[in-house]
């Protein structure tokens, strides 16, 4: 299957979705005071949360590492409940990313159930979100058009055959993953 090498530097960077400074009930990742294992990597627990003063939104998040747990297990045999994946912010590779839901709304987008003779009626306005800056492992920086690629717990991934260049790579989403934290929110929401 291959291997690659994930270099580990001083700052790196996870996804917003698995942190929570209130943590609701079964969120086992990242929370003030939580430990959580970094994939291929060691524990890590939060001890601070750095907030933009103006919009209190979470810029930084401040972490102490279990150098005992390298390798992803410690030797004391505590266990944690959840894994991350990361990114070394000194390593990263920025990148444009294009996500791709249904076009329509309907599952019969041809049905009596649309309005008029609108044919954006029963478009899905979310159908492609793009994610300018994101920040990709070093291993992606040769992807060449038509690569494909499978971004851990978000789906899979091919190098944009058009607007991919040396100088800015572009990656469609051609498969999404589920994401059971995603699953019980959603099922919280409709409860």
């Amino acid at each position: 299957m291959g291997s690659r090498k994930v270099p580990f530097s001083k700052v790196i960077y996870v996804e917003q979705d698995d942190f929570r400074e209130d943590p609701p009930r079964r969120f086992y990742r990242l929370s003030p005071g939580r430990e959580v294992r970094l994939r291929y990597a060691c524990y890590i627990t939060c001890t601070d949360v750095v907030k933009d003063e103006k919009t209190g939104e979470v810029v930084e998040l401040h972490c102490t590492y279990d150098p005992e747990s390298l390798g992803g297990s410690s030797p004391d045999g505590r266990r944690v409940q959840a894994t991350l994946h990361w990114v070394s912010e000194a390593h990263a590779v920025e990148a444009e990313v294009r996500l791709y839901e249904h076009l329509f709304t309907s599952d019969d987008p041809g049905s009596d159930e649309l309005d008029g003779d609108d044919d954006s009626n029963g478009l899905n306005p979310d159908s492609l979100t793009v994610l300018a800056s994101c920040k990709l492992e070093p291993s992606l920086a040769g992807a060449t058009p038509g690569n494909r690629y499978q971004f851990e717990r978000q789906g899979y991934f091919c190098v944009d055959s058009v607007d991919s260049t040396d100088e800015k790579l572009v990656f469609n989403r051609t498969v999404s993953l589920r994401d059971s934290w995603a699953r019980i929110e959603q099922a919280g929401k409709q409860g």
